[in-house]
């Protein structure tokens, strides 16, 4: 897993350059924008059980075949499984967040993902549902400047919705 620092150092390394301005001056933006980036974590991470269970019930809503006999999320054991793997995308886009940088997200969460549920029947597309409506509910959670004045965050909603489409895309 990288960092953005680490990922610049790395790449201007295997480069055999110094770092550019064009690379600084990102650095510093990310240093800038830190508290703030830092706070949308923390909002997703403190809300992550109520955004999971909400998009589950909303995507279950939309496509109630789920949750009938013979869907894949029926049976306790099966929804069970649904909403922690859910819970576990939300835990990786949230330290892919944290670290400006998506290596963590692909290289500990999406990698091999698309072939697991493949094999075990699970509907990918289903699953993209469920991490598009993640992905709104923590779109909209960083937005709510209630208690916590972050000020212009979209970028970092822009960086945060590409590791969520990442996600969804990755699955399907």
């Amino acid at each position: 897993m990288l960092d953005a620092f680490a990922k610049v150092v790395a790449q201007a390394d295997a480069r055999g350059e110094f770092l550019s301005n064009k690379q600084l001056n990102s650095l510093e933006t990310m240093i800038g924008e830190g508290n703030k980036r830092l706070d949308i974590v923390n909002k997703i991470n403190s809300n992550a059980s109520t955004i999971v269970t909400n998009s589950a019930r909303a995507l279950f809503a939309e496509q109630p075949q789920l949750i009938q006999p013979g869907g894949n999320a029926y049976t306790s054991r099966r929804m069970a499984a649904c909403l922690r793997d859910m819970e576990i995308v939300l835990r990786y886009v949230s330290y892919a967040m944290t670290a400006g940088d998506s290596s963590v997200l692909d290289d500990r969460c999406l990698n091999g993902l698309r072939e697991t549920y493949q094999a075990l029947g699970t509907p990918g597309t289903s699953v993209a549902v469920a991490i598009q409506k993640m992905k709104e509910a923590s779109i909209a959670l960083a937005n709510d400047l209630n208690g916590v004045p972050l000020g212009d965050c979209s970028s970092l909603n822009s960086e945060l919705a590409v590791y969520f489409d990442r996600a969804a895309a990755a699955v399907v």
